[in-house]
């Protein structure tokens, strides 16, 4: 139950979440490549979360961009001799009722979310398989993994296709020692949510406390917010656990928000 030398790349990593669990896994003795679209960032990221440069990297990867992930894959891989656990975290968020929606918007939701997981997921497979020592999926969905949102309809069916994902991967995953599954944070006050509560405010006609109080933490048990550090502790532990007793399945991180 551990992920020390192991070699983890975590897209989306420059900034909230991403980065969260990359300082996470490099204070766990990890080997992290910050794969981000921001490359300054992704190296800034690396940098700060490692001063040595030996345990973490910063690279550049669109997730939606095929040649782009294939070829951010082999220079990890080529730098650290291999790659054990992939985080699919790279994601973006719109806000907007279904009746206004733009369909552009709509397309780069799903691309960011299921193209970026697919081609991403391709990729590192290519690799655990070829290495034959198994691996680790992880796929950062949401309580919208679950349920239901008011203005986030892209947003909510692509954080359920993670799900669905994350069955196939688990189910041709097995034969090779390659474990699937999705972490589901409720809100974290990374900067994706900040973005979000005056964009709904304005939508709802409410204010932005309203917004907290009111939208995001009300169904919570005790009307707090996920913490990264919650949200990095559930990742490290389906990275860490190394039998496929739990491969396939989802863990909701939300104070109580969605409960199963």
């Amino acid at each position: 139950m551990s992920v020390k030398n192991k070699v983890a790349v975590i897209t989306g990593a420059a900034s909230g979440l991403g980065k969260g669990i990359a300082a996470t896994f490099i204070r766990e003795g990890a080997k992290v490549a910050i794969a981000d679209l921001n490359l300054e960032g992704a190296q800034a990221t690396a940098k700060e979360l490692d001063p040595s440069g030996k345990m973490a990297l910063g690279v550049a990867m669109d997730v939606t961009n095929e040649a782009q992930v294939d070829t951010g894959m082999a220079q990890i891989a080529a730098h650290f001799g291999s790659i054990d656990i992939l985080v699919s975290n790279a994601g973006v968020q719109i806000v907007a009722p279904m009746e206004d929606f733009d369909f552009g918007q709509w397309k780069k939701m799903l691309a960011i979310h299921l193209d970026g997981a697919f081609l991403t997921t391709r990729a590192a497979l290519r690799f655990m398989y070829k290495q034959g020592k198994g691996g680790a999926i992880i796929y950062m969905g949401s309580v919208h993994s679950k349920e239901a949102s008011l203005l986030k309809a892209p947003y909510v069916t692509a954080k359920h296709g993670l799900i669905g994902l994350a069955k196939v991967v688990a189910k041709e995953g097995a034969a090779h020692g390659v474990r699937a599954n999705v972490v589901c944070p409720g809100f974290v006050r990374t900067p994706l949510v900040e973005k979000q509560i005056p964009e709904q405010a304005k939508t709802l006609g409410i204010t932005e406390n309203e917004v907290i109080k009111n939208v995001m933490l009300k169904n919570t048990v005790n009307g707090e917010f996920t913490t990264v550090e919650d949200v990095a502790a559930a990742t490290l532990f389906f990275a860490a656990f190394e039998t496929n007793a739990l491969t396939g399945q989802s863990l909701v991180v939300s104070h109580g928000w969605f409960m199963q």
